[in-house]
């Protein structure tokens, strides 16, 4: 599959979608506390998507998932499926995943939360995933290679003493969900694709508090640590400029 290259009026329209995951992620964080299921958080934000915002859960029904959102909790690295046996309890993180088509673009974007107070190497996983996914975005511009943004998130995550998840990787997107480039969190300078003006793709580094291995459940979606550690994720969809990149999925508290 051909790398597709938007024009500016394209990237508007992912620009819309963009804020609109982006504000389902914001108008979920007084929802994530103790007590809570992940169902009844995936209830909350696929009524805002549908009745508020009249756009169009891209995860209900993509390849046969059954949710608006991917809710990834402790040892989970990407694909918990909400269930309303999952009750949130105080110290947990949890990643929230979620993608909006709005006028057939897709916006794209995760974060984590922390459920009442976290342990230190909890919070320190978080917050050094975030700061990993960032020097990632930082490395995005013409004439910049894909090895360059893997190459940045592993040298922060691994000088945490952490890890970087190999199997599952960001993508490409536009009017299609998942597209080439495949994006990966590790890597080298100056290797892989030569990014230009227009690509659009997510950049969404899944790092581990202990080994990268990773475990498939038997439902077919839930990925987990191998070793039980913790994991965390964020992720931005984000589009190469004249001379940079730009977050089309930018938090409204820009947290």
């Amino acid at each position: 599959m051909p790398v597709t290259v938007k024009t500016p009026d394209q990237i508007e329209q992912m620009r819309v979608a963009g804020r609109l995951a982006a504000e389902v992620l914001e108008m979920l964080v007084p929802h994530v506390k103790p007590g809570v299921s992940t169902e009844e958080l995936d209830r909350i934000a696929y009524e805002h998507i549908v009745g508020q915002q009249r756009a169009v859960p891209a995860n209900v029904g993509y390849k046969g998932f059954p949710k608006t959102l991917c809710t990834s909790v402790n040892h989970v690295i990407c694909h918990g499926i909400p269930h309303p046996g999952k009750i949130l309890k105080d110290g947990d993180i949890v990643n929230i995943d979620v993608t909006v088509i709005k006028d057939g673009w897709h916006g794209d974007t995760s974060r984590m939360y922390c459920v009442g107070t976290p342990s230190v190497l909890a919070k320190r996983l978080v917050d050094t995933t975030l700061e990993a996914m960032l020097r990632g975005i930082a490395e995005v511009r013409p004439g910049a290679t894909l090895g360059d943004i893997g190459h940045a998130i592993q040298r922060h995550a691994e000088a945490q003493g952490f890890s970087v998840v190999r199997e599952y990787c960001g993508h490409g997107i536009g009017q299609v969900y998942h597209e080439d480039p495949q994006v990966l969190h590790y890597g080298q300078p100056g290797a892989g694709l030569r990014l230009q003006k227009g690509m659009t793709f997510t950049v969404e580094p899944m790092i581990n508090a202990g080994k990268p291995h990773t475990r498939l459940l038997p439902d077919g979606w839930t990925v987990v640590t191998k070793d039980h550690s913790l994991s965390a994720q964020w992720e931005h969809t984000v589009a190469v400029t004249d001379d940079g990149f730009e977050i089309l999925t930018a938090w409204p508290s820009a947290a």
